[in-house]
């Protein structure tokens, strides 16, 4: 049996396949600890091959990709100065096959698919986590959290607050009938409670903030390009002077009372120092990509004593860039900063200075998330996150699908022949 490549990669014609394909990546995404590999297998299963299916599709305007195939390159090659080459090569291939996913997802399915496959696969992430209902103690501020199958509160917030997410802008841009709301709505409530109960303020905080940003981005449709980048300016000043002022007047401390916070952000702040100085070691380059978390060596050991790590494993400085800064120096943060940030005011410039459209303001929205998160999580850099898929695809949708173009036939024309006792009218 024959089966139509449109099924696969057409966009328009392959919802049901993209839907499931993403799904099996959130479930992928969330708990390959817990499973092992098969989700992994099962993440590249339905990505990889449809390489195979139609590859000019792939190599279409490849070089529009050279951000992020540069980084994959200097990740690669950072296997030469690690100080752990093995462990740094592996983990290399992995998160360059990531960005191979991303990429194929970008060039084969819609913003709409991608929001419902993530809506299917978020749903079973959660019902499982309620299922296994574990909760842990936080041995620094003492406090027991709900981490249902995860072995952290934040992933269980960032799966809670990107269900949250994902569900109004479902409904605000993507709904078709009054079906969306009912279909929804579970999700949406069991989201909510278990960011409720996971006490996750990264993820509570985040998320009104990008609400927000797409907020104002809708709205800016009813306005002319003239007064949107207007607008744009006029925001843009007003979120830097407020920041600005925020912490100048010690609203920061209060804001972070609310959620139960001190200054020091549950020691993060002190984990940032720790990770500044040893990014001094080795300013430029790093340590290698993944090779500083690595059993044996006498920094990561003593941090993780110091932070009742018993598996010494899992363990990161709980900022993107600082993380980024360690592994693959000055160089590395610099390039994953500029992808993060192209991904982000890519999609917001589309909607301020260019034809105004839903799937970039669900985008912005979405890497906006995650460029909040990234300055107190680290899951950008690593493979098989969510949050580096979304930047990646976000990043990768800024440049135009390839069109398929009908293949025009030469028909000759024949002379016409009189009818049997006729002749031809004269011309």
């Amino acid at each position: 049996m024959k089966i139509p490549k449109s099924i696969l990669l057409d966009p328009e014609a392959n919802k049901a396949y993209g839907a499931f394909a993403v799904a099996v990546s959130v479930l992928a995404f969330a708990y390959s600890s817990n499973f092992g590999q098969i989700l992994i297998l099962a993440y590249y299963a339905v990505w990889l091959p449809l390489l195979f299916v139609d590859y000019r599709r792939f190599t279409w305007k490849l070089s529009s990709a050279w951000l992020p195939i540069l980084f994959a390159a200097y990740v690669c090659l950072s296997v030469f100065w690690s100080q752990a080459a093995g462990t740094s090569a592996r983990a290399a291939v992995q998160y360059s096959s990531h960005i191979v996913c991303a990429y194929i997802a970008a060039r084969t399915i819609s913003v709409r698919t991608l929001v419902l496959g993530s809506l299917i696969g978020i749903f079973f992430v959660l019902l499982y986590s309620l299922k296994v209902n574990a909760y842990a103690l936080d041995i620094i501020d003492g406090t027991f959290n709900f981490v249902g199958a995860f072995a952290s509160k934040n992933q269980v917030g960032f799966f809670s607050s990107l269900g949250i997410f994902l569900s109004l802008v479902f409904l605000m841009f993507y709904r078709r009938n009054w079906l969306s709301f009912v279909w929804t709505a579970p999700i949406i409530l069991m989201s909510a409670y278990m960011l409720a109960i996971c006490h996750s303020a990264t993820s509570v905080a985040s998320l009104p903030a990008v609400l927000g940003v797409v907020i104002l981005l809708t709205m800016s449709r009813v306005l002319s390009r003239r007064y949107r980048r207007v607008l744009f300016v006029v925001g843009g000043g007003a979120l830097v002077a407020g920041v600005v002022a925020a912490l100048n007047l010690g609203l920061l401390d209060v804001v972070l009372g609310i959620f139960g916070k001190d200054s020091t952000l549950t020691g993060r702040t002190y984990l940032w120092q720790q990770g500044w100085e040893a990014a001094q070691l080795h300013p430029l380059l790093g340590y290698g990509y993944a090779a500083y978390w690595v059993q044996g060596f006498a920094d990561p050991e003593r941090l993780w004593a110091e932070f009742y790590i018993t598996t010494r494993t899992g363990f990161h400085f709980h900022n993107t860039y600082i993380e980024t800064l360690v592994e693959i120096g000055f160089v590395g943060v610099t390039m994953l900063a500029l992808i993060i940030l192209r991904a982000f005011y890519g999609h917001v410039s589309k909607v301020v200075f260019g034809d105004w459209s839903a799937d970039s303001v669900v985008l912005a929205g979405a890497v906006g998330l995650m460029l909040i998160r990234s300055f107190f999580e680290v899951e950008i850099l690593g493979p098989y996150f969510m949050a580096s898929f979304i930047v990646y695809y976000g990043l990768f949708k800024l440049s135009p699908l390839p069109v398929a173009r009908r293949r025009r036939v030469a028909i000759p024309v024949q002379d016409e022949k009189p009818a049997a006792g006729h002749m031809p009218a004269p011309v």
